[in-house]
């Protein structure tokens, strides 16, 4: 029990609840009856007052409730206020939903009745016809006054009306936002009108491309809409003034109830009731010491007595003779405040927290708690280390594999248990890991990342190869495939025989402990990590040792992603490299530089290529297939290989571009048909022909960004050239655009991945692609390097193909043409005229089989074809002889039997050229013939 100074051994005459003991006479001396005397209107006296005058005092209790003097009549005047707030809050509530409702439904009819308008049979019709006005105008005014709508306008694209509820107003703009519309969205207003406060939308009326051809707005007031909900709220009120009585009146009934069960007692007296009650002082688990003015101890709980060991005659002495330790005795005996202070008392760490009593006008003096904090701080530091650990494993997830690098994310492991888990960290991998191949355990690992509080520790450097001996830890990690810790370096001879100096001076530096952890996803062992201790006097023990295998089996797996990455890139570079042109075929009609850059994550299908056509022309090509990765790679190489077939056809760059687009829609067909979720290919591709003779370019685009050219001034422009739709859409024919280039010009393609990314659009690429080719050198070389310093200043996150061609004219002298009239006889002066034109040329041991293909090919156009018949031979790095007629008919080359007397002319020509071909022409075609130079 609890003993309070100047308080005698009788027990109180009052019960917990306040009420009189049983028994006890009325005229008792004691605290609580002097009390009672001292305060005529206690319980007692009203209780006895309510006896005499029941009803009185049923009217009596009911005032004091509500005076809210007493418990109860604080109570009831709270649940009044709660009661009152809470019916406020609903009307409030109620009145501003049914405003947001009536909005929200303004909004959802306005949009139905337009969209609904907007997408009628006839709308987009009436739209197109003469007269908008005249058809639309009923059908707009039956829709409003169907859907209970206050107005529905149909406009075209500059605003003005075509119909309105008011005819006066028809062909006057709308007012409104019309801009989104215009674009395609729906877009939704509140406006003050003359009709009031409404609501109206907008929506677009489209074409079947897409195209906004009209507007169509509905409009509707709030007002119509929510005025339902208005006419109820006086329902509402009425409801919620009934509600407030009901309310009111159970808390009236309430409140009384309340006032009978404490006596009609106040705050302030039921807590002096209760302040110094016994079962509360000994139920606590902290201690509690009340002390005077002076010092002495006036009370003290049994926690206490415990946690001090007091002796039984401690209250009233003073608390510096009690025997504690002097820093505690001293704060109990000044009574100043203190929150949470530790002491040592014995064997004990004990948190006070000391109060004066005095603050509000109680007694002098102060109160202090005690609480053993010895168990909780030994439990809050195993806690702290578990939350520690559990961070860093979160980190761990989060911090390591950021990238698809093996290197970065050895690296990551290594900063991450730096310096949080151990002072110094390495991971060795093996060779092939790097690589993305799979490991071997048979080779050397090579040291791939250091982490540490210093830099000058004597440990194998980064890119070191070590090949452990078999007694090292190391070396039994990676063979066990489970951690292995030596907890005293120096006492480690395994460790010790992997290179007797290195280690001496390990452990001369510090390094005491070490773990070693091996690096395995699944069945394979990547490598081994190391963790080094040098400032921490403890080795390492067996929970960090499960702490160091749950890291690296963390981070083993984003290593292992890694490599598995690095192994798929590979393969995509290879494939893409080997897809690629290496070397660039020989020709004279353009001096070409290129650049070839991958992106930065996965390979593309950018491509790009050179292609040498009959009569000194030359071909490029340009192309961008969509994705990344090997699909991307085998697509642009499948892609790349028809271009080389097509061009062999000497087909014109509209013409070829449609038999890619076919080619690309059937890849889709067949993938589709074998994996229903193949992804659709998507390709683009610019395919142009310059003719250094009449030094003209025919090109076409498939839905490529256009091409750039730079004039020999210097002066840059983007040609228009017709984009047309990407590969494997089908459905439209491609377009081809003739440019005449002087000499010196460039002609600058590329894919888009140099003009466009997430941080541009394409147009601002454009003119930044614009300025780079102004400052460039004249050589290709030159502006290659300029463009992409300018435009790719980092590595590029797509892939970019970049080629520069400078024009070339054949001179006028290496250029002989000849009209060849339709006479058999004719074909003797044409040997005779390129006999004379070869000799000029240094070329007479062409002569014979000159001479014998022209006159076979002449032949050929003179009995088979029609006038006009041309000659023309070109000196180039080769001999080019081509005959020109207005026939579509082609010559095919056949094996001539004994018995026929022809059949034998284009075999000898196939014998005597080194290449021989016909290519069509909108005039008929040309029949061409190489021979090389002597």
């Amino acid at each position: 029990m609890v003993r309070l100074l100047g308080r005698s051994g009788a027990g109180s005459n009052r019960r917990p609840s306040g009420a009189r003991a049983e028994g006890a006479p009325d005229g008792a001396h004691g605290a609580h009856g002097r009390r009672t005397a001292r305060t005529p209107g206690g319980a007692t006296a009203r209780r006895l007052a309510h006896a005499g005058r029941p009803d009185e005092g049923r009217f009596a209790g009911l005032r004091s409730a509500l005076t809210g003097r007493s418990v109860a009549g604080q109570v009831f005047v709270l649940q009044v206020v709660i009661v009152l707030l809470l019916v406020v809050a609903a009307v409030v509530a109620l009145y501003l939903q049914a405003r947001h409702d009536s909005t929200q439904e303004a909004r959802n009819r306005s949009v139905a009745v337009a969209e609904a308008f907007a997408n009628a049979p006839g709308t987009r019709e009436a739209l197109a016809g003469p007269h908008p006005t005249a058809v639309l105008q009923p059908r707009a005014e039956a829709a409003r006054k169907a859907t209970d709508v206050d107005f529905i306008v149909v406009m075209n694209t500059d605003g003005i009306r075509y119909t309105h509820p008011k005819p006066d107003r028809i062909g006057k703009k709308f007012v409104g936002n019309i801009a989104p519309a215009l674009a395609g969205q729906t877009v939704t207003e509140e406006i003050n009108g003359t009709i009031g406060r409404l609501v109206q939308a907008v929506v677009p009326i489209k074409a079947d491309d897409g195209k906004v051809v009209g507007l169509v707005s509905a409009g509707i007031t709030t007002a119509n809409v929510g005025g339902a909900a208005n006419r109820q709220l006086p329902l509402v009120l009425l409801a919620a003034a009934v509600g407030l009585a009901l309310a009111t009146a159970g808390t009236a009934l309430v409140s009384r109830r309340l006032l009978r069960q404490t006596h009609g007692l106040g705050p302030h007296e039921m807590t002096r009731m209760y302040e110094h009650h016994d079962a509360v002082l000994h139920a606590v688990r902290e201690g509690v010491l009340i002390a005077g003015d002076e010092g002495r101890l006036l009370l003290a709980n049994d926690e206490a007595h415990r946690l001090l060991d007091l002796p039984e005659d401690a209250e009233g002495r003073h608390v510096l003779d009690l025997g504690l330790p002097a820093d505690t005795a001293e704060l109990l005996a000044s009574g100043r405040m203190a929150t949470d202070e530790v002491h040592l008392v014995k064997d004990r760490l004990l948190a006070v927290n000391q109060r004066p009593t005095d603050v509000q006008g109680g007694p002098p003096g102060s109160v202090a708690t005690l609480r053993d904090s010895t168990e909780l701080r030994a439990l809050s530091g195993r806690a702290e280390a578990a939350r520690e650990r559990l961070n860093m494993l979160y980190d761990a997830g989060v911090g390591i594999g950021t990238s698809l690098d093996v290197t970065r994310t050895a690296q990551e492991l290594a900063e991450l248990a730096v310096p949080r888990f151990a002072d110094f960290a390495t991971v060795d991998l093996f060779d092939a890991v790097l690589d993305g191949g799979q490991p071997e355990a048979v080779t050397p690992l090579r040291r791939t990342a250091v982490g540490g509080i210093r830099k000058d520790a004597p440990l194998y450097p980064v890119g070191e190869q070590i090949r452990f001996v078999d007694s090292s830890p190391h070396a039994r990690s990676l063979r066990s495939g489970q951690a292995v810790l030596e907890p005293d370096l120096d006492l480690a001879p395994g460790w010790h025989a992997q290179d007797l100096e290195r280690t001496a001076q390990v452990v001369g530096y510090g390094i005491h402990s070490l773990i070693t952890v091996p690096l395995r996803a699944g069945t394979l062992v990547l490598g081994v990590v190391s963790f080094w201790r040098s400032e921490k006097p403890e080795p390492f023990d067996a929970d960090e040792l499960a702490l160091a295998e749950e890291l690296v089996a963390r981070a083993a797996v984003s290593i292992d992603n890694a490599r598995r990455y690095t192994r798929e890139h590979s393969m995509a570079v290879t494939l893409q490299r080997s897809l690629l042109p290496r070397n660039l075929p020989e020709q004279s009609a353009l001096d070409i530089a290129y650049r070839y850059l991958p992106a930065q994550a996965g390979v593309g299908g950018d491509w790009f290529d050179v292609l040498p056509l009959s009569g000194a022309r030359v071909a490029l090509v340009v192309g961008d297939v969509v994705g990344h990765g090997l699909h991307a790679a085998a697509t642009m190489g499948r892609l790349r290989t028809a271009v080389h077939n097509f061009s062999a056809l000497d087909l014109p760059p509209d013409e070829l571009l449609g038999l890619l687009d076919e080619l690309v829609g059937r890849i889709d067909q067949d993938e589709t048909a074998e994996d229903g979720s193949a992804p659709v290919t998507g390709a683009t591709c610019l395919y142009a022909i310059y003719d250094p003779v009449s030094r003209r370019c025919s090109i076409a685009r498939a839905g490529h960004p256009p091409p750039a050219l730079v004039r020999p001034d210097g002066t840059v422009e983007f040609p228009e050239v017709p984009a047309g739709l990407p590969l494997g859409l089908g459905g439209l024919p491609f377009e081809t655009a003739d440019l005449e280039l002087a000499e010196g010009s460039r002609l600058v393609l590329y894919t888009d991945g140099l003009v466009e990314n997430r941080e541009r659009d394409i147009d601002e690429g454009l003119d930044l692609l614009r300025g780079a080719l102004e400052r460039s050198g004249e050589s290709p070389e030159d502006t290659c390097r300029t463009v992409l310093e300018t435009q790719l200043p980092n590595k590029p996150s797509d892939d970019v193909a970049l080629i520069v061609a400078r024009t070339r004219a054949l001179a006028a002298g290496h250029v002989a043409e000849w009209q060849v009239p339709s006479d058999p006889a004719a074909v003797g002066e044409v040997r005779a005229s390129v006999t004379g034109r070869l000799a000029e040329w240094g070329l007479d041991e062409l002569t014979f089989a000159t001479e014998l293909i022209l006159s076979e090919l002449v032949t050929n156009a003179i009995r088979y074809g029609a006038d006009p018949i041309r000659v023309r031979v070109l000196l180039d790095r080769t001999l080019i002889c081509e005959v020109f007629d207005s026939s579509s008919t082609s010559p095919h080359l056949r094996y001539a039997a004994m018995t026929d007397e022809g059949g034998r002319g284009l075999f000898l020509v196939a014998q005597l050229a080194e290449r021989w071909g016909t290519r069509y022409t909108p005039e008929g075609k040309v029949i061409w013939a190489e021979q090389p130079l002597p």
